[in-house]
């Protein structure tokens, strides 16, 4: 063998050694997936097993839908679970967390199925059950409550700050549940009354030229609060609490000027209200009021290059104690689940266009219109 140098005498020796696969040595398994296992699981018989599956076993399809590494068999009342460990720990809690949440008396979906999954997976602090099951508000045989853990989060929030701002894309409930938590408040006497306003900027300065009195060309831009009314409060007394001024829905406009005191006061479309409106809308607030602010900053409607006070109001406020930001995303949008899928492709789309080439619709409003956090302004658009 001829000389070599320390270093390479030990190279050459480590090369001829085998490899614990050439030798056939599988040692302690370290790094090898676990041997799959078989759990099963008995469903008390007093559990509707039938509401666990769902009609045609639609709830039964979503669970292996999301648990693609199991094999699942159903037998009377027992499930038997086949795969890795941890996947069949996950879905026993995932079985645990339905029937109390069927045990509330609440219905089953493949929604629910599904974001109890998720919200499993992420390991959050919260049960999915004590989100499903949470109650804010029943009428004519409905009951409204949050369906994502954000949206708990949010409804939480709104309890326990005076000023919450619920910050999220269309169809995450922000409007919606915050409607819900202003009727409770008022059936509960938590509050006199309850007002409702959002700011008529897509009408601009062509307000003139729509036919009807003034509140005639405003009202199609409250029409949303209208009907989130109306699916919480008997339609029939909608008009006699507003004659009372008991519920009031108005534009912004009407806002200036007041001091509100026992109310729940709710802006909607808040990324359309100009820095100066926001602080004239907040100031309002009065003795045992509650404010909930909710818009989309990817939404903006107003003119190329005005500045957003949804926008930079979270700076400003940062430090303001009883001040408190929610944020929703995609994955809590509760209309149809492309929905979601579209909002995500928008933000994915947003997030790869350079500032500085802007289209000319970002500055009119679309997804990063106006400046950023920062403060710094985005190239203004066209002007309408």
């Amino acid at each position: 063998m001829p000389d070599l140098p320390p270093d390479s005498v030990a190279e050459a020796l480590a090369r001829s050694l085998p490899s614990p696969d050439e030798s056939g040595d599988t040692g302690d398994q370290r790094g090898q997936p676990p041997a799959p296992s078989t759990h099963t699981i008995v469903i008390p018989p007093d559990r509707p097993m039938v509401s666990l599956l769902g009609p045609g076993d639609a709830l039964l399809t979503t669970m292996e839908r999301n648990f693609p590494r199991l094999v699942v068999h159903v037998r009377g009342n027992e499930f038997q679970l086949t795969g890795p460990p941890e996947e069949i720990q996950l879905a026993e809690r995932l079985i645990d967390e339905l029937l109390v949440v069927l045990a509330a008396g609440h219905p089953l979906n493949r929604d629910a199925v599904e974001r109890s999954v998720r919200m499993l997976r992420e390991r959050t602090r919260e049960r999915p059950a004590d989100v499903l099951t949470t109650n804010i508000v029943s009428n004519r045989g409905r009951t409204i409550r949050p369906k994502t853990l954000n949206q708990k989060r949010y409804v939480d929030a709104i309890d326990e700050h005076t000023v919450v701002f619920g910050i999220g894309p269309a169809g995450t409930g922000k409007t919606y549940l915050a409607m819900a938590k202003a009727v409770a408040a008022l059936q509960s006497r938590s509050v006199n009354r309850i007002i409702l306003t959002r700011p008529a900027v897509e009408a601009g300065e062509r307000l003139g030229f729509l036919p009807g009195t003034l509140n005639e060309k405003i009202d199609p831009y409250l029409r949303p609060l209208y009907d989130a009314l109306h699916d919480m409060i008997d339609p029939d007394s909608i008009p006699r609490l507003m004659a009372a001024g008991t519920i009031e829905v108005a534009p912004l406009a009407y806002m200036r000027g007041r001091t509100l005191n026992d109310a729940f006061i709710i802006l909607d479309e808040a990324q359309n209200t100009s820095p100066e409106q926001m602080k004239m809308f907040l100031t309002r607030l009065g003795f045992g009021s509650k404010i909930v602010v909710t818009g989309d900053i990817t939404q903006i409607d107003l003119p190329g290059g005005t500045l957003s006070g949804l926008k930079v109001v979270r700076e400003i406020l940062a430090d303001v104690p009883d001040v408190h930001f929610s944020e929703l995303t995609a994955h809590d949008v509760v209309r149809h689940q492309l929905v979601g899928q579209i909002v995500e492709a928008y933000g994915r789309w947003d997030a790869q266009q350079p500032r500085a080439a802007s289209p000319a619709w970002r500055g009119r409003g679309g997804a990063g219109a106006g400046p950023s956090y920062d403060g710094h302004r985005d190239r203004p658009g066209r002007t309408r």
